[in-house]
């Protein structure tokens, strides 16, 4: 049983920063590509960015391009999102996601999901 555990959301003015960190257990962790996603009241889930399993590739929704930067560190079983510029749209429940397949950009494609961590920013 995998379980991932978000953390280090909250809330924050416009301009600010955030670091999301996602805590997965299991011993596979480096073998699966990660994903981050974002879900606002009202909204479908999105895609945010991924990263695959070594770190060497990743990919980011255009509305996060330049401002979010995802990276994992595979010892410690944990995947980052910093967050930077933060923008009032950028208010969600971010949750980060595990798949095993190639294309990493597929929210259905993701078979492990946390509970979410809560962000807003405000005016």
């Amino acid at each position: 049983q995998v379980q991932l555990v978000e953390s280090g959301g909250g809330l924050v003015q416009a301009g600010g920063s955030l670091r999301l960190s996602c805590a997965a257990s299991g011993r596979t962790f480096g073998t699966y590509a990660m994903g981050w996603f974002r879900q606002a009241p009202g909204k479908e889930r999105e895609f945010v960015a991924a990263v695959a399993w070594s770190g060497s590739s990743t990919a980011y929704a255009d509305s996060v391009k330049g401002r979010f930067t995802i990276s994992r560190d595979n010892p410690k079983n944990t995947v980052y999102l910093q967050m930077n510029s933060l923008k009032p749209d950028d208010t969600a429940v971010y949750y980060c996601a595990r798949t095993p397949a190639r294309s990493i950009t597929t929210v259905t494609l993701y078979d492990y999901w946390g509970q979410g961590t809560q962000v807003t920013v405000s005016r």
